[in-house]
């Protein structure tokens, strides 16, 4: 039997805090131009099951697109009905986590200790979203990998932008969540774009 191959790594995130449906997809474009593999739409965003079934539907085969800020297994259906591939959590919600991979997603529980961690991973999520990241800092990231199995994802998330994406990136992060270096309410797209082709410039030279 042929063992399955592993997932390539997530790399950046784009995290939209703040979309609304209208913008969602000339958003959404830009940054798959820009060469973002991944972007998330917040919960607490206006609509955001709304954008998420836009987003989905116009970049959705060429980008993974995933519900943030969830915080319930109803969320997470809600999610998925909208057609999010992905689960991203402030805490370690075993709940969320279980009701993620059981419709086939993949969660990012937020963890800030081993503790939760373990716990996430004993759930069944194997990415793991470090938050605050810039209270653990790549020191700490460093001191969770030292205890945790091979292969286990780890995104920084919380105050990462083009001032350390490049540290994270060289000290070994899968990827990053960026979220208002990258995109704030009301921006256009033509300087979302200019930022998101920055960003993917850093962590490219950066990861490589």
């Amino acid at each position: 039997m042929t063992a399955a191959k592993p997932s390539p790594p997530t790399g950046p995130v784009a995290i939209l805090r703040g979309i609304t449906p209208d913008d969602v997809v000339a958003i959404g474009h830009a940054l798959v131009d820009a060469g973002f593999g991944a972007i998330e739409v917040p919960l607490n965003s206006p609509q955001p099951f709304h954008s998420i079934e836009r987003l989905a539907a116009a970049v959705g085969e060429v980008c993974v697109v995933g519900a943030g800020t969830v915080l319930s297994i109803d969320d997470v259906s809600r999610a998925h009905s909208a057609g999010s591939v992905i689960i991203v959590s402030p805490d370690t919600n075993t709940g969320v986590i279980t009701a993620a991979v059981a419709r086939n997603m993949r969660p990012y529980p937020g963890v800030a200790t081993p503790t939760e961690a373990f716990r996430a991973l004993g759930a069944g999520a194997r990415s793991l979203k470090l938050f605050p990241s810039d209270v653990l800092g790549i020191a700490g990231m460093r001191a969770l990998r030292a205890v945790l199995p091979t292969g286990v994802e780890m995104l920084p998330v919380g105050g990462v932008d083009e001032n350390n994406l490049g540290s994270w990136a060289a000290a070994g992060a899968e990827g990053a969540g960026l979220g208002s270096c990258l995109y704030r309410p009301g921006d256009g797209v033509d300087a979302v774009r200019a930022r998101a082709r920055a960003l993917m410039h850093i962590w490219s030279c950066a990861a490589a």
